[in-house]
């Protein structure tokens, strides 16, 4: 089992940060990360690499159809040049009615699917723990895949050493990691509302979409699918450039091409875990 999480730092010094990093993780010996590219796990897969050496941290990455291939590119691209002992597993989450039925809890079904396809290759290579990205910060939002960390005894060496977003930015900049700065980002399935059911299908249409508007010039936003509309979170101060001579026809054409038939811009810009506003919507009604 983790121990107990150490308190959010407020500390400013990454050597201190990255110390108590490395205390949480040496006593393990073998640590399996589970790896998606982004920061988080990054640097706990970078971390147990230089404390425990390459053979004994290897770094698994869950490839399935809610993960954009520009994406996966990116994180295989990135383990080799950390020279992470990478493996790359599917874990089918598609196959479950509970996590296709997306009500809310799609997040548990998956990580489920992704931490039972861990343990099964962690026997494999004889290692005993499994470690995700899980930060100080996280336990704040609605994250139904905390639950299936918790019941997969999956340990969170961030968690334990009390880092924050702000301090695996700060580590992750101090070690050089070419993803210090990188955008959160979420898997495909987060872009289609809760009580739709997640297709390989829609998740290809979103990402066909994304593509598109990445390729125009866009950054840090999302498209969500709404059936035959698109609606589209861009931060504000981009909001300008979709309405631009030029753009806003590529935009549309950009969505039309993907599958739908309308393209929306939504006013209030990106907001990460938007999807979950209709979760809370009518809770506070008597």
């Amino acid at each position: 089992m983790a121990s107990e999480p150490a308190q959010p730092s407020n500390a400013t010094d990454p050597a201190g940060l990255l110390a108590r990093l490395e205390r949480a993780v040496a006593p393990r010996e073998r640590v399996m990360t589970a790896y998606s590219g982004g920061v988080d796990s990054t640097l706990v897969a970078a971390v147990a690499r230089r404390v425990l050496g390459k053979q004994a941290a290897p770094a698994v990455i869950g490839d399935s159809p809610s993960l954009p291939r520009s994406e996966l590119a990116q994180a295989v691209a990135l383990a080799e040049a950390l020279d992470l002992d990478l493996y790359v597993v599917s874990p089918a989450e598609q196959d479950d009615a509970g996590y296709v039925r997306n009500a809310g809890d799609r997040c548990y079904f998956c990580k489920t699917h992704l931490y039972d396809t861990l343990q099964r290759a962690a026997a494999d290579l004889g290692v005993r723990w499994i470690a995700n990205g899980t930060n100080a910060d996280d336990l704040g939002d609605h994250r139904p895949g905390l639950r299936a960390a918790e019941e997969a005894r999956v340990i969170s060496p961030l968690l334990e050493a009390g880092l924050g977003k702000a301090d695996v930015r700060s580590v992750a900049t101090h070690l050089s990691l070419p993803n210090a700065g990188k955008p959160a980002a979420a898997c495909l399935a987060s872009r289609i509302p809760y009580g739709t059911e997640v297709t390989p299908e829609r998740l290809a249409q979103v990402e066909r979409a994304e593509d598109a508007l990445r390729a125009l010039g866009f950054t840090g936003f999302r498209v969500r699918h709404h059936g035959q509309v698109a609606r589209i979170e861009l931060p504000e101060d981009q909001l300008h450039q979709a309405l631009e001579p030029g753009v806003r026809q590529a935009v549309v054409s950009a969505v039309e091409d993907a599958g739908f038939l309308f393209a929306a811009i939504d006013l209030a810009g990106f907001r990460s875990g938007s999807g979950n506003i209709a979760l809370t919507v009518g809770q506070s009604q008597p």
